[in-house]
């Protein structure tokens, strides 16, 4: 009697429907009973759960496991379920099954216990979740898997990390693949391994791996494996030394790019004016402040509020400069020590107005996304992107002052009165409006300079006054009223200062430029680039 085809392959179906029913019936009261381990045993015990968990292949193995290092895995008092909480908001917690990751509704933190770990503990969870990671479509998440093992890799994990390099396709991912390899078999008994593991972590940058081979030359007792470790190592603190100065340059010339918003501004109207503007600091203040108003003023629109904020603290700032000229500074021409004094009576003024209206305590303003994170180079090297987008923002505005002043007939006006204030007026220029202006573009500038610094630091009423000093020194250093002079006066005080900071401290390093320019200024009483006209020769 022949057999019915279509029989035959329907009973065949449904007993590997059956098997497979039974097999993952058999991996979930595996996996059941790796939590309950997990959760309740002897230490031990709990180390091989993980261990269980992480090669059960359970959809819910990783989340488990980063629950409990995060401290979210809890057993629920009425019923003992484990269950992964999310918190919603104070005293009330968002629950999941930990095995099925079915929503259970939200429970109060006096219904559950926490699952508790120790540092043992947690180190082990951290290696099993990496190793979950290294199998992860995304390779950003399979790249920082690989990182985290540098820091938490054990033998047993080197098998996973061998067989996640033989189908990796990502080059950088696998780079960091091979130096989590390394790391590993850097302890190895075989002093072969050790020397060829020593040798692939030549060129990391990690701190990890700097901790590794520090331990190898102290630890071993193998001469060709210390000596080798120890080269490997001096290349790379060389090599870190030199990312070291990469990073102190970039933030030296951040600094300076603020010096030099902070500072162009006063270059100009002292050039033109021969005013020493010691309110010119709160002018920084209010652009700072216009900052802030305006992110109050717009609180679901920050990615836009830079934007806005630039123009307006030109705006209000340039105004408030206006004012002081017409008010007080056009009545002391030609009277330094005079204008000094009062300028300084105004920024108290200043300063006493923004306590009143806002209060001594310090403001934060909000850095839009777009300006946070980092450009990360290497492990040695990051770049804060809100440090690079003001070193960029101020050669546009010096760029931007350049054209003004060489390429319009407001600029030709300014330069004019600079070199000849009786002949310009001789001319028929207005030379009251001239100084005016000035006064008002130059106050303006130091306004984007307080919209940068709201970037870097918190707002309040004396952040103006840690700038004046510098704004000074940067002017008599370049040269007065000379663009390119405040721009290399800038950097190089900004720069010296990062660099002289780690090694004498911020008091004394300030102290030591303060020398030096006064050093300088007897050599050269015009800075480095001398400008003709009233200012200079007086």
């Amino acid at each position: 009697m022949t057999a019915n085809p279509t029989r035959v392959r329907r009973t065949l179906a449904s007993l590997i429907a059956l098997i497979a029913l039974a097999v993952s019936g058999t991996a979930l009261a595996d996996f059941v009973a790796d939590l309950d381990t997990l959760a309740e045993r002897k230490f031990s015990a709990r180390l091989n759960a993980i261990d269980a968990i992480r090669n059960s292949g359970h959809p819910q193995a990783l989340a488990v496991l980063q629950a409990t290092l995060d401290g979210r895995l809890y057993r629920r008092k009425s019923d003992r379920l484990l269950v992964i909480a999310e918190a919603r908001e104070p005293g009330s917690l968002r629950l999941t099954n930990a095995v099925t990751g079915d929503d259970l509704g939200t429970a109060t933190t006096g219904a559950l216990k926490r699952i508790r770990t120790n540092n043992r503990l947690r180190k082990t969870l951290r290696g099993a979740v990496a190793s979950l990671h290294l199998v992860h479509p995304d390779a950003a998440v399979r790249l920082a898997a690989a990182q985290e093992l540098l820091g938490t890799a054990s033998p047993a994990t080197a098998d996973l990390l061998r067989e996640a390099l033989s189908g990796e396709r990502d080059d950088e991912v696998h780079a960091a693949m091979e130096i989590g390899l390394a790391s590993i078999e850097v302890n190895s008994d075989d002093p072969a391994k050790r020397l060829q593991a020593i040798e692939a972590l030549d060129g990391s940058l990690h701190q990890e791996v700097r901790a590794l081979l520090a331990g190898v030359v102290e630890n071993t007792d193998d001469a060709e494996v210390e000596a080798a470790a120890r080269r490997v190592l001096q290349r790379i603190e060389s090599w870190l030394a030199i990312y070291d100065t990469i990073s102190n340059l970039y933030f030296g010339i951040s600094l300076g790019s603020v010096l030099l918003l902070a500072a162009v501004g006063l270059a100009i109207t002292f050039g033109v004016m021969g005013v020493i503007n010691m309110a010119h600091g709160e002018m920084v203040m209010l652009g700072a402040y216009t900052t802030y108003l305006i992110q109050q003023l717009m609180p679901q629109h920050i990615e836009w509020s830079l934007p806005v904020a630039l123009p307006a603290a030109f705006l209000v700032t340039g105004a408030v400069g206006i004012a002081i000229e017409r008010g007080v500074i056009r009545f002391l021409y030609g009277r330094p020590l005079e204008t000094l004094l009062a300028t300084f009576g105004i920024s108290l003024i200043l300063q006493q107005a923004v306590r009143s209206i806002f209060s001594p305590l310090n403001r934060s303003v909000t850095t839009p996304d777009w300006m946070s994170g980092s450009l990360e180079i290497n492990p040695a090297l990051t770049l804060t992107w809100n440090r690079l987008y003001i070193i960029v923002f101020a050669l546009v505005v010096l760029a931007a002052l350049a054209l003004l002043l060489r390429r319009t007939r407001f600029g030709l006006q300014v330069r004019a009165v600079t070199q000849n204030r009786t002949m310009a007026r001789a001319m028929g220029m207005r030379t009251a409006r001239v100084d005016a202006l000035t006064f008002g573009l130059g106050s303006g500038i130091a306004g984007l300079a307080g919209v940068a610094l709201s970037q870097l630091t918190n707002v309040g009423p004396n952040m103006g006054q840690a700038y004046i000093v510098d704004s000074f020194l940067v002017v008599v250093f370049g040269g007065v009223g000379n663009l390119m002079g405040t721009f290399l006066g800038a950097m190089t005080l900004g720069v010296a200062n990062k660099f002289l900071e780690p090694v004498t401290g911020t008091v004394l390093a300030k102290i030591l430029m303060l020398v030096f320019i006064i050093l300088f200024i007897q050599r050269r009483p015009r800075g480095l680039f001398a400008l003709s006209g009233r200012a200079a020769n007086a």
